[in-house]
């Protein structure tokens, strides 16, 4: 009896990926269009996008009744080829008969990275901890023009860090905070593991120089912490114990966000994240970071205007249209694009990260942005 039970185990274990892709394939397909923007495309896996095309494969969202989206083929944006060639396949190029065409046959409309590509990470023997001229990159007049269509047209927006930080031009920075009541402060940061020089080769040169300079060529960090740069070059360091009490940033939400949209109280987020200030008389703030700094810290951040909670998800969804800002590059998550192809697999989501190492991102997909971005576009479908 035994020996049949173990049996009937092992049995289920070897065939459960078979029935679980089984289910994914027996899924019904959903038409929905995407136009999908990404100037930082480094590669033809989509690093900046790869998370948003899970979620679509995985719900079978579908770009004709038929066709699945492919990641290195269904976006707008820089197109990596080989032998350092490229193709820029962005709204730049459309009309503005097409940019109306495009803004009534898509859905919804979602900016991953206008970052850009530049010189020194596109072509080799170049130093890429060096900042150098850009190839490609910036929120655009055409991608303005889109963004005013689809807000016309009571369409899905979707916009993230870095959509109007650097290299965006001013003029069509102050037309996005405009249109949607939502302005960029001027800081970047993200979270470090390791801040001594000595040991962390991959901390950015220009951030280093940037420091050293106005600090008399000093450089006094040794444990973890976290580094914020504006757009003037100012360079802000908050190092754990001198001015964190934990130096991982937090991620908070409010109960709606934990009861709406199935988001945990409280994620770590150790990757790239902007300063936002959003019109709270027209946006709503569903998540904050929060940044863990002590008496030190504080005083610190309150020397250069930077607050220690910020928005994460600043939201306008409402009658007159539908808006969402993640103030963090959420799109971008280390994760395993064959996964999507399997119904269930968030059952076993614990397999694909380990909770003991402060550096993993993996677990923010699967616990915060899976399910944020199931419930966005569920409840857009079915309006």
């Amino acid at each position: 009896m035994k020996k049949n039970i173990v049996f009937t185990i092992i049995l289920l274990l070897l065939f459960l990926p078979l029935f679980m892709w089984l289910a994914w394939v027996f899924t019904p397909k959903t038409k929905f269009v995407a136009a999908i923007i990404d100037k930082t495309v480094l590669t033809k896996q989509g690093q900046e996008h790869i998370s948003f095309n899970w979620i679509l494969n995985y719900n079978r969202y579908t770009k004709t009744s038929i066709d699945p989206y492919e990641i290195d083929h269904d976006y707008f944006g820089f197109f990596p080829l080989e032998d350092e060639e490229y193709k820029l396949k962005g709204l730049e190029r459309f009309t503005s008969k097409q940019l109306d065409q495009l803004s009534d046959d898509a859905d919804m409309v979602y900016f991953t990275d206008t970052y850009g590509i530049y010189n020194n990470e596109w072509f080799q023997h170049t130093n890429l901890n060096e900042r150098s001229g850009m190839l490609y990159g910036g929120l655009s007049d055409k991608d303005l023009e889109l963004l005013a269509l689809m807000k016309e047209k009571k369409k899905l927006i979707i916009t993230e860090f870095n959509t109007i930080g650097s290299p965006t031009q001013y003029r069509n920075r102050t037309v996005f905070e405009e249109t949607f009541a939502l302005e960029w402060t001027g800081w970047t940061a993200r979270y470090f593991d390791n801040l001594d020089l000595e040991v962390n080769k991959e901390l950015p040169k220009w951030l280093i120089k940037n420091y050293k300079k106005a600090h008399n060529n000093q450089w006094p960090f040794k444990k973890s912490g976290i580094a914020f740069v504006n757009d003037k070059e100012q360079v802000v360091i908050l190092e754990e114990d001198t001015h964190l009490t934990n130096p991982m940033p937090q991620i908070i939400s409010t109960q709606f966000a934990q009861e709406h949209y199935g988001l945990p109280k409280e994620i770590k987020y150790s990757f790239w994240f902007d300063v936002m200030k959003p019109d709270t008389n027209v946006n709503q703030v569903i998540s904050s970071f929060d940044i863990r700094a002590n008496k030190e810290g504080i005083k610190e951040l309150n020397k250069y205007g930077i607050p220690n909670n910020f928005p994460a998800i600043t939201m306008h969804k409402d009658s007159d249209y539908s808006f969402f800002y993640f103030s963090g590059d959420f799109s971008d998550n280390p994760i395993n694009y064959n996964s999507s192809y399997f119904k269930g697999i968030g059952y076993f989501k614990g397999m694909f990260y380990d909770e003991d190492d402060i550096t993993e991102r993996a677990s923010f997909f699967w616990k915060y942005y899976r399910p944020l971005m199931n419930t966005i576009l569920e409840e857009y479908i079915e309006e």
